[in-house]
């Protein structure tokens, strides 16, 4: 089932299509349809070829710099370049950090902030989940002080971050920290902007399960943070992190079809028994199934989506999706990996290019393992159908 778009949406994503085949360098699509990691200077360099079209910061209004589009054309050009194997943009200064300044920053925080994200001049990390406190992100304990010295008041900021992905590439990072400990856990919270490079920052890398260093502990001992890095009322920076998180949490309609096609790729060459494997009934059924729960999950994404367009909110609807996109993920990167067979192991990812190994071959463990981070990020799914219970089913 493809997608059922207006005639002026269609002209859009045409236009989008367009774009992708002619603007998108062969070198970055190969890397991400083989499932490499990219450099940040290849992610810098598709950033760049974004922002000179105007498309790079899809979630923000004209005025700010942003496209202006409507929810169904941020649904059409995500999905778009899920499709084309266009590198992600990062999402935390440009689909969570922006939104959050737009809508709580100073004026003077907009002007100075929002044009560097925009030109690469700041790259930015998000400082939330802490050893004690990830799904129970209101548990954190990073403190940040008022204090006075001879070069007038700031804060300092004494802590622990953990799971920070990409911070050893970060110009900045933006934090929850607690200014208080008397009000109740979510009222005491304040959210601070910290550049990476103040004394007292460091960053200690964490090798994940795919061998990748892609995520980070990091560490402020005595950080000295101007008070006007502070973004919104202090004490009220679960205000900010409610709505960061509106924009992080999405079901990834256009990584799961992107995945599903590699899978029926991949199932039709793989040769089981002198046969393709994609006419294994069993193997079969395992596909049939995750592809009527993604087919199912378009159509729920794009009721979601007209709403938001009308006006609306998602509510706990971007729960639902969540869960549903995540596991849809997974599911897809175990049936790749079962696919490939014996031969998806991550160390034998350059002798696989000799013997006639599918290309998924040689990232297939990677991507399974790195995908079982999909049900946890962005509050883990236990948490997201508790959300569910509550407010939809008042239990």
């Amino acid at each position: 089932m493809d997608l059922d778009f207006t005639a002026v949406e269609e002209a859009f994503r045409a236009e989008v299509r367009a774009f992708l085949a002619t603007q998108l360098p062969a070198a970055l699509r190969t890397r991400v349809a083989e499932g490499r990691t990219l450099t940040k200077a290849e992610m810098v360099q598709w950033h760049a070829i974004l922002q000179s079209r105007g498309w790079l910061a899809s979630h923000w209004p004209r005025e700010h710099g942003g496209p202006g589009w409507t929810a169904v054309e941020r649904f059409v050009f995500e999905y778009e370049c899920a499709l084309a194997d266009a590198p992600r943009t990062l999402p935390f200064g440009l689909i969570m950090l922006g939104p959050v300044l737009i809508r709580y920053g100073t004026p003077a925080q907009k002007a100075h902030w929002l044009p560097r994200i925009l030109d690469g001049s700041d790259w930015w990390c998000q400082g939330y989940s802490e050893p004690g406190a990830g799904s129970d992100l209101a548990a954190l304990r990073t403190r940040a002080v008022r204090t006075t010295d001879v070069r007038g008041e700031h804060y300092l900021v004494n802590g622990q971050k953990t799971w920070t992905t990409l911070a050893q590439h970060a110009d900045m990072i933006f934090c929850l920290v607690r200014t208080s400990m008397e009000a109740r856990p979510q009222r005491g919270i304040s959210f601070l902007l910290i550049d990476m490079k103040s004394p007292g920052v460091e960053v200690r890398p964490i090798v994940t399960l795919d061998g990748e260093h892609e995520v980070n502990e990091v560490f402020f001992t005595d950080v000295r943070v101007p008070l006007e890095n502070l973004v919104g009322e202090e004490n009220e920076g679960w205000t900010c992190a409610k709505y960061l998180l509106t924009h992080e949490r999405n079901a990834g309609i256009g990584f799961c079809v992107a995945a599903l096609q590699r899978l029926k790729t991949v199932a039709a060459r793989v040769q089981r028994q002198g046969r393709p494997l994609d006419q294994d009934p069993l193997f079969a059924a395992r596909m049939a199934r995750v592809e009527i729960a993604l087919e199912n999950l378009k159509t729920t994404s794009l009721r979601v989506t007209a709403t938001v367009a009308a006006g609306g909110s998602p509510g706990v609807q971007s729960s639902a999706l969540k869960v549903l996109g995540s596991e849809i993920r997974q599911e897809l990167s175990s049936l790749i990996r079962r696919a490939v067979g014996p031969r998806a192991q991550a160390q034998l990812a350059d002798a696989l290019a000799l013997d006639g190994s599918p290309p998924e071959a040689a990232t297939a463990a990677a991507q399974y393992l790195n995908n079982r981070k999909l049900s946890i990020f962005g509050g883990s799914n236990e948490v997201q159908r508790g959300i569910i219970a509550k407010t939809m089913l008042g239990l």
